[in-house]
């Protein structure tokens, strides 16, 4: 009887404490959804005689040409490294993920740098682009092409090696070429995975805010900014972030219909498909120069400007405001690193242990949806949430004699719950599928101990989930690092990160200010690409 009531009661618990969590995240998101089932009348007119046309067209052209140029490009160079044997092809299989680790706006504001001017390049750009050359959606759709592909590559690249060799084979015995046989029988089998890889960089591109911000693109991440922070008007920043979060679940919902990002690592182990055609003569060197071409754009040149321009920055003693910016970043990522893998941790162990019923999996469940929200989306559901907390704690201190001050808006507490909101659904994954490897067998064996709850989480699976929470961590720390919407809204004074630092010295013009911090982001975003390419490469062995 002791044994369950304490079983009961460590149940109850981590049920609590998974409750609490989801409501951080839910109650904001909740607020939005209230804001459309109470529309501003006023407001939606005055948004649609003003911005609103121009940030739909601008935010539908964006996603379709993002999600048409990234299938495309991520699907034929899967096509390539799957099908076929060419110079180099060992190491283009998996360097061609590194674009993931270049944010948006680092890339663009070294090709801005570098083609926004006169001469040839720029020329030729205007030919293309129209008469503000990069600076266009023809222009924003390229750069977030080109760092976003890898989630189309990567999963057409999974679904291409998972195949069967008897289907190519049968319908080239047919009379087929390889490559007819790769449009009629190996593209159609993976349509819902590429499908899903799509849905995740439309979701990137249309969350974007830095990229098209540098741009001069005005879509609808980029009008919540302006009409917040430009105009003043948060009734319309409402409106506009609750259209938005529209946008963002049906996302969602197409993702889920094929592959979800929590399974992306998997994604990168090799296979069963059959041997490749080796290339030879020319047609081999053409196909290793279609990789390189990409690796040269987005990392390799935009990398050795990078290092060019901090070494300026460097020698001009301009790096003191550098090392600020990095310690705020570094502060900020490892504290939101930590408070989102401990909720990650509850919410999946609460789920385990089949704490809160169906109710709590579906909050969990909701949480957990948090990555595919836009970063402006977050921010102005946290902080339309954090000033009416804000304003009932102050009546309240006041009536006791206290000033209690701006807990939520006025210190970087609201910036970290609002990483919370973003990215507790990283943790959350990582942890829960590193948990569903631990045997329910060790579950029963310490109930029939008496260790069981809050004990048991502690004793048994802790030791068994280091691995997964520091692979958490690691994800978390990178994400914030590389967030910009979410700090740039909501962060209080004297909090300017590494992004932020980035993007207000490239709106200013100041390049050479802005290569060291963009640099550091950079190296940072690597990390967990080289990690999940040696956890793939370790599968595979």
């Amino acid at each position: 009887m002791t044994r369950r009531r304490a079983a009961r009661g460590g149940s109850g618990i981590v049920a609590g404490a998974a409750f609490v969590i989801a409501a951080l995240v839910v109650i904001p998101l909740a607020t939005l959804v209230g804001s459309l089932a109470r529309p501003a009348t006023g407001t939606w007119r005055q948004l649609w005689d003003t911005i609103l046309p121009g940030a739909l067209r601008d935010t539908l052209l964006l996603a379709a040409g993002v999600g048409v140029l990234s299938l495309v490009l991520g699907t034929a160079l899967a096509v390539l490294v799957v099908f076929y044997d060419f110079p180099l092809r060992g190491i283009f299989e998996w360097a061609l993920v590194l674009p993931l680790a270049v944010p948006g706006y680092v890339l663009t504001f070294v090709l801005v740098r570098q083609w926004d001017g006169t001469g040839p390049v720029p020329g030729a750009l205007r030919q293309v682009f129209g008469d503000n050359g990069i600076r266009s959606v023809p222009g924003a759709i390229v750069v977030l092409s080109l760092v976003l592909y890898p989630y189309v590559y990567v999963l057409a690249r999974s679904a291409f090696l998972g195949q069967s060799r008897s289907e190519l084979e049968a319908a080239q015995s047919l009379g087929l070429s390889r490559f007819r046989a790769i449009l009629r029988i190996a593209l159609p089998t993976a349509r819902p995975t590429l499908a899903a890889g799509v849905a995740l960089a439309v979701m990137e591109s249309v969350a974007d805010f830095g990229t098209v911000n540098l741009l001069r693109v005005q879509t609808l991440t980029e009008a919540i900014y302006r009409t917040w922070y430009g105009e003043f008007d948060r009734r319309g920043a409402i409106q506009l972030a609750s259209l938005l979060l529209g946008a963002a679940a049906l996302l969602l919902v197409v993702e889920h219909l094929g592959r979800g990002r929590a399974r992306f690592e998997q994604q990168l182990r090799r296979g069963t498909a059959g041997t490749p055609v080796r290339l030879t003569g020319a047609r081999a060197w053409l196909a290793t120069t279609a990789p390189a071409v990409v690796l040269t754009v987005v990392v390799l040149l935009p990398g050795a400007q990078l290092v060019v321009w901090a070494g300026r920055t460097l020698s001009r003693d301009g790096a003191d405001r550098y090392w600020s910016q990095a310690a705020s970043s570094v502060l900020l990522a490892a504290a939101a690193a930590a408070i989102a893998c401990a909720a990650g941790l509850v919410l999946a162990y609460a789920q385990r242990m089949n704490a809160g019923g169906p109710a709590l999996r579906v909050a969990a469940r909701v949480a957990g949806s948090g990555y595919a929200l836009p970063g402006a989306v977050v921010a102005v559901a946290a902080i339309t949430v954090y000033e009416w907390t804000d304003d009932r704690l102050l009546d309240i201190g006041r009536s006791f004699g206290w000033e209690p001050g701006l807990i939520f808006t006025g210190t970087a507490l609201g910036l970290l719950l609002a990483y919370l909101m973003r990215f507790v659904s990283v943790a959350l994954n990582t942890v829960d599928a590193h948990l569903t490897r631990i045997p329910t067998r060790l579950d029963e064996a310490s109930a029939a101990l008496g260790v069981t709850g809050v004990h048991a989480l502690r004793r048994v699976h802790l030791p068994l989930l280091r691995p997964g929470l520091l692979a958490a961590a690691l994800l978390v720390f990178v994400d914030v690092v590389k967030e910009l919407p979410i700090t740039a809204l909501l962060r209080p004074l004297g909090w300017d990160t590494l992004a932020v630092g980035v993007w207000e010295a490239t709106s200013d013009a100041r390049y050479d200010a802005a290569a060291l911090p963009a640099l550091t982001i950079v190296l940072v975003g690597i990390i967990p690409v080289v990690v999940l390419v040696r956890a793939a490469r370790v599968n595979l062995h």
